[in-house]
């Protein structure tokens, strides 16, 4: 509750003088700087304009309506035809207008009529009554711009000084304005995915810096604006084929800051969600820029601490390239044991799961190139004092096919995992795991049990050297301890 609060008594000021900027031809004043990435714009606010009279498309920066100024207009239904666009364009003017959502009681009655105002033309669009024309789109996108693009409320560690927390034990901030929003995404919805609009004259509207705003607007702390924008992105980026080079270009620099800087951001899951499904769809032989976007961002992505929160959509891009082009699986597995966490168990839960995906879509010449050090990780994990990741890799046996890739090399990875189920059966203090050990273990000694007893033999071999070496080290300890003791008492007699 406290961080609600904080939210709603420390909102920033407005975006749309970007808008302004980049869509009207405004100039903002100059002491207004907007940087939404950094969320540090001052509570300046000029979401409110219009267009002047005979101004070539300028706006100027207005207060919300008094009382009684904004006036519901007639329904579609209810004029001539040949008037709908002139209507069109009115109701859009009056949807330019921003209310104060911190304030239920205030302008309720205006609320409720640009609430109504949107409904019909949402109707209007998804109805396809009639083709708007090129002037009308390019009002409904300076419309919706005014709309949707802000400055967001500070994020709950900048109110808080917390760390990254587990979104589902933290209620998610919700965007007071959503009734006005959330009709203005599905304005903007309709129109993108309409089989009347034209992408030739739409691509003038949506262009580059409409993208890059709508990605800035990821980082909004409510899952609902980014369910909406991930839609709207997804499908702009499948009717816009020549924006498609920019989207993935600007998606990889939110990952870049994200990795290398910040560590935080609201919608990286999402994006990664509208990944999966463009990885899905590349051609083969894939793209080289592809794998240097595999290599450079999605591998980077398991090492900030927060991956618990994007790591199913991430694993999902990942494996979708391995199913791809078969010959990445080397290249990813390699980078998920650069990238391993040391500390962090939970973490170590999430990667071997992925692991086993990853694996379940390798084939045996790429699986050769890298189980040497795979499977000394995989041992490592084994003899895990935390009882959830010796049990989840202990679990990679349960797959076929990896075992089948196990049986194929079982001459290098015997002699690798061997001592680690041995330490396990004979140490681990967990129940659970002692019993998957012995399964493990009896599963290798079936599978080939000249090598089993060979292995067995080696490890009682070093067993033996390693009791002598410390029956070694105890004895010469005892002889100095016993020539220390001796030279203090001759000293003591001397004195």
């Amino acid at each position: 509750m406290f961080n609600k609060i904080m939210k709603r008594g420390h909102r920033k000021g407005s975006k749309s003088d970007a808008v302004d900027s980049a869509v009207y031809g405004y100039a903002p004043p100059s002491n207004v700087v907007v940087n939404h990435a950094s969320r540090t714009a001052p509570p300046t606010s000029v979401a409110n304009s219009q267009m002047l009279p005979g101004g070539g498309g300028a706006t100027i920066a207005v207060a919300p309506p008094p009382s009684g100024i904004i006036e519901p207009l007639p329904l579609f239904r209810d004029v001539p035809v040949s008037e709908r666009q002139n209507l069109f364009m009115r109701k859009l003017h009056i949807c330019r207008f921003q209310f104060d959502f911190s304030d239920t009681l205030k302008s309720v009655r205006e609320k409720e009529i640009k609430r109504q105002t949107l409904l019909e033309l949402v109707d209007y669009i998804q109805s396809g009554s009639g083709k708007i024309t090129e002037a009308c789109q390019e009002e409904m996108i300076k419309m919706v711009s005014v709309n949707i693009f802000r400055c967001l409320p500070p994020a709950s560690h900048e109110n808080t000084g917390s760390e990254n927390t587990d979104p589902e034990e933290e209620e998610p901030y919700l965007e007071p304005s959503w009734p006005h929003l959330q009709l203005v995404y599905e304005l903007l919805l309709r129109y993108v995915v309409s089989s009347d609009t034209d992408t030739k004259i739409a691509k003038r509207y949506i262009d580059h810096s409409f993208v890059l705003k709508l990605l800035d607007l990821f980082d909004s702390e409510d899952p609902r604006e980014r369910e909406y924008l991930k839609t709207i992105l997804h499908r702009i980026y499948g009717k816009f084929m020549v924006h498609r080079p920019f989207i993935r270009k600007a998606i990889n620099n939110i990952f870049y800051r994200f990795i290398y800087e910040t560590e935080r951001h609201s919608g990286i899951g999402e994006l990664l969600e509208i990944l999966g499904s463009i990885i899905n769809g590349f051609a083969l032989p894939m793209k080289e820029e592809h794998k240097l976007f595999l290599v450079r961002a999605l591998i980077p992505l398991h090492k900030p601490k927060p991956i618990a929160m994007y790591h199913q959509q991430l694993s999902y891009c990942i494996t979708q390239f391995v199913e791809k082009d078969y010959k990445l699986a080397d290249t990813v597995i390699r980078g998920l044991l650069k990238y391993w966490p040391l500390t962090n168990c939970q973490k170590e839960v999430l990667f071997l799961g992925e692991l086993e995906e990853v694996l379940e879509a390798t084939q045996a010449a790429e699986f050769q190139r890298c189980m040497v050090p795979l499977f000394r990780q995989i041992a490592r994990c084994l003899n895990s004092s935390h009882f959830q990741v010796a049990e989840r890799a202990l679990f990679l046996w349960n797959n076929e096919h990896i075992v089948s890739l196990i049986a194929q090399n079982r001459h290098v990875i015997f002699p690798i995992i061997f001592e680690a189920l041995e330490r396990n059966i004979q140490s681990h203090w967990n129940q659970a795991v002692h019993g998957l050990t012995v399964n493990v273990r009896k599963m290798f000694l079936e599978m080939d049990v000249e090598l089993f007893e060979e292995c067995q033999r080696q490890y009682a071999e070093r067993e033996a050297r390693a009791r002598e070496f410390e029956e070694l080290r105890e004895l010469t300890w005892k002889k100095l301890a016993d020539v220390a003791a001796q030279q203090g008492g001759e000293d003591m007699v001397t004195v």
